[in-house]
């Protein structure tokens, strides 16, 4: 079961699939498990950093982090209330509240990359609004990591600890893609664009600011910490 990506205009029929896509498949898979004679030690369900409210000023962690508002949060706190509405006491739960994942053969990496390769990279928006993400590798070590540490349960940030602002995203990235040109988006030109190609603002021009605390409490070294070692695997 896949969600319906965000990656679209958020007119009525995809708000409609992005929220079915996500609570009721986690609906779905919560009936089964209250089914089944010898339920699994852990059920991982995933969740978005995108939870957390537009933040320029401080970082989010579990602890101390503000929950935003508007479509996009309220799809977030709908989905981790469908998944803790079940109290499993056989079985271990803990929903994933990720940042974007990077990685080389699909999302937010390609687009961003064509725009680079044609002279676009430059700051979107201020470029002042801060670019939390995952390599995808990381993700599935981080699954790993949880599966053995059982005292880990409830929401969980899964992001690099080096979150990065998006200026410096695209400078970066210019540099690893050997670009030196990179014009500047301003966000009415952004708005533009985006709607031309059928998607919202709101997944590069929101401020995430998330950092991994309970992983990094937990011990959990990261593999790919820095954008630049990202980069490293992901452009080469």
């Amino acid at each position: 079961m896949q969600g319906k990506s965000v990656d679209c205009r958020y007119n009525r029929k995809n708000r409609e699939e992005i929220f079915n896509s996500r609570i009721s498949t986690t609906k779905l898979l919560g009936d089964a498990i209250l089914q089944c004679k010898q339920p699994p030690q852990l059920w991982i369900n995933s969740s978005t950093a995108t939870i957390y409210g537009h933040a320029e000023d401080r970082p989010m962690t579990e602890s101390t982090g503000d929950l935003g508002t508007g479509f996009s949060v309220g799809i977030a706190k709908d989905w981790e209330t469908a998944f803790f509405d079940y109290q499993l006491t056989d079985t271990r739960q803990v929903a994933l509240r990720m940042a974007i994942v990077l990685g080389k053969t699909g999302g937010v990496m390609i687009p961003l990359v064509k725009m680079v390769k044609l002279g676009l990279g430059g700051k979107q928006g201020n470029g002042k609004q801060m670019f939390s993400w995952i390599h995808i590798n990381e993700l599935s070590q981080i699954i790993a990591f949880i599966r053995n540490h059982e005292e880990l349960t409830g929401v969980i940030n899964t992001s690099a600890p080096a979150p990065i602002t998006n200026n410096d995203f695209m400078k970066l990235l210019r540099e690893s893609l050997k670009i030196r040109i990179g014009l500047p988006t301003p966000e009415w030109l952004f708005k533009i664009g985006a709607h031309i190609i059928k998607t919202d603002t709101e997944l590069i021009l929101k401020s995430r600011w998330v950092l991994p605390e309970r992983l990094l409490q937990n011990g959990y070294t990261f593999t790919y910490p820095t954008l630049k070692s990202a980069f490293r695997e992901i452009i080469g």
